[in-house]
């Protein structure tokens, strides 16, 4: 079992059993795992962040209407199928030194996630990061929008390629909920 898979395993577990699971207790009932494309190797990079010299403040509506603060404070560069591919990267105000990576790409919204998924890279060196797409995640007012308040990615984080990595939509067949 590769190091993604497992991890997939503990995060369906922990939806599933957690007690801070996103999942309320009717859908904990039926939860057999979450959506996802197959590993894809082709779609996890080690990148530069050109940073900005001056990271710009800006604030991110959620789901809910409500605004977050958050600094824009570099960008990321990578190839899709032969594209050239641009992603603004983000630091919230509240944790500063944890980059945020909101985004939408064309397998919205029919098998992912039509407000976009979020991504989390990894430091690995001054100003380098690892962007692994096969960690790229649903925000968690997917499964109960009443209860939860997510940042919805800018317009400069819209993709015109497709990102086949990651989590689908929930509940998109029959290994997860109907």
């Amino acid at each position: 079992m590769s190091d993604l898979e497992q991890f997939r395993q503990m995060k369906d577990d922990f939806f599933k059993n957690h007690f801070q699971s996103p999942l309320n207790a009717e859908q904990k009932k039926n939860f057999a795992g979450l959506n996802y494309f197959p590993e894809n190797d082709a779609l996890r990079f080690t990148l530069i962040l050109e940073r900005y010299p001056n990271p710009e403040p800006l604030q991110m509506q959620t789901s809910k209407g409500e605004l977050r603060d958050y600094f824009r404070v570099g960008q990321i560069r990578f190839p899709v199928n032969g594209v050239e591919t641009t992603l603004q990267v983000y630091e919230s105000q509240d944790h500063p030194d944890e980059y945020f990576i909101p985004f939408v790409d064309a397998t919205a919204p029919h098998e992912t996630y039509g407000a976009g998924r979020y991504l989390e890279p990894e430091r690995v060196g001054p100003d380098k990061m690892l962007v692994d797409f096969n960690l790229a995640y649903n925000p968690y007012c997917v499964f109960d929008p009443q209860k939860w308040s997510c940042p919805i990615p800018p317009v400069e984080n819209r993709l015109s390629v497709r990102i086949e990595a990651g989590e689908k939509n929930f509940g998109a067949d029959d290994s997860a909920l109907p």
